[in-house]
């Protein structure tokens, strides 16, 4: 189980080069393509390692967890992302482990455990002393933006889990980014129109997002779900760990005791989340 763990939280751990990505080499005028463009390829280059075609059935369930993990959650990420800082994005989008810990009470029918929920709590907090300055002035717009990305991503989250024996991780993997990608593509593209020709930086952008931080990513965590049960979600709370980490190296900058103490929290929390089985 720890190997599995361990596999499964390289996903968030590379889904918190995210935001210094878009931001640093992607158009950040454009969210909604960036979020397309993130995940319809990556689902093609899957498709292209296992051409398979699952039953309709399995495929209808995968356009439902594509809609909800990726095309919306990617739409509502990068206009978050866009409109304010992704200290406070990662903090309102940690609210994600307790929104799966409740919707998998109405979805799977397993009680929440109490230390489950307080180990949600705390990793919000974590993160919050993590991530957040006194100088964050929140967007309306990016906030509701974040939650809403959480709220989404969990109820994907929840239904991988409860619908984990349709296909493989990599067949679910492949067919959830296509779907969401096609869903998105057209949206992205009647409100935003195309953007400026991309450059090297921009490719370079585009190369690791779509092969390291979403084919690759999405195919350990969707696989960890598999695994590990939707608790898993509360490795997710790595992933503004390693955004801060990357912002204190980019500026020459060391933690301070708030920031030492809020890792603490989301480690503890983590390691808590995902050990402590719900009550059926």
């Amino acid at each position: 189980m720890l190997r599995t763990i361990l596999i499964t939280l390289l996903g968030p751990m590379l889904w918190g080069t995210t935001y210094v990505v878009f931001t640093e080499t992607l158009p950040v005028s454009h969210p909604l393509l960036v979020g397309a463009m993130r995940a319809l390829p990556a689902g093609l280059i899957l498709l292209a390692l296992n051409p398979r075609i699952p039953p309709l059935a399995a495929l209808k369930r995968h356009a439902v967890i594509g809609f909800s993990n990726i095309g919306l959650f990617f739409a509502l990420l990068f206009v978050a992302a866009s409109r304010m800082p992704g200290g406070l994005a990662a903090t309102l989008g940690a609210i994600q482990p307790l929104v799966v810990v409740l919707i998998s009470a109405i979805l799977i029918g397993r009680a929440p455990h109490p230390v489950q929920i307080l180990a949600g709590i705390a990793g919000v907090i974590g993160v919050g002393l993590l991530v957040l300055s006194p100088n964050v002035h929140p967007d309306p717009i990016g906030v509701a933006a974040a939650i809403g990305g959480a709220l989404s991503m969990a109820i994907g989250t929840v239904l991988i889990d409860r619908w984990g024996r349709m296909g493989t991780a990599l067949e679910t993997t492949t067919w959830q980014l296509i779907f969401g990608g096609a869903m998105l593509m057209p949206v992205a593209l009647f409100v935003e129109g195309l953007p400026p020709s991309p450059g090297l930086t921009e490719v370079i952008g585009y190369g690791w997002l779509m092969l390291v931080g979403t084919a690759f990513a999405y195919f350990v965590w969707t696989r960890g779900i598999g695994r590990i049960g939707s608790s898993a979600t509360y490795l997710a709370l790595a992933s503004p760990v390693v955004a801060t980490a990357i912002g204190a190296v980019a500026l020459g900058e060391w933690f301070s005791p708030f920031q030492w103490a809020g890792m603490a929290l989301v480690i503890g929390a983590t390691a808590v989340g995902v050990s402590i089985r719900r009550r059926d």
